[in-house]
């Protein structure tokens, strides 16, 4: 497959981006590259080797999560500046 001016104006079109003819020339050169690099991949012979899911064979080690109370909801709303019994009053942001 070979990137052209055609190719270059539809993906520009898709990705709602405007190129000038010297960056389009250069785009046509860099994505030729891009494709002539995946074509070269495809010539390795890939039958006997494993998909490769994660960068390193390191396994994480996370905590468990535990709930815990440290405030109230009346300490919380204590201190809010505008506030009914259970929630925090904020200016509208959102216009119709």
């Amino acid at each position: 497959m070979q990137i052209d001016n055609e190719t270059v104006d539809k993906i520009a079109h898709l990705a709602r981006l405007e190129f000038n003819d010297e960056a389009k020339v250069q785009i046509i050169k860099d994505m030729n590259n891009m494709l002539g690099f995946i074509d070269k991949l495809n010539e390795l012979d890939t039958s006997n080797i494993e998909p490769l899911i994660y960068m390193s064979d390191e396994v994480n080690v996370l905590r468990e999560d535990d709930v815990i109370q440290i405030i109230t909801q009346e300490e919380g709303l204590k201190n809010a500046p505008k506030h009914d019994s259970d929630y925090f009053k904020v200016p509208k942001v959102i216009e119709k």
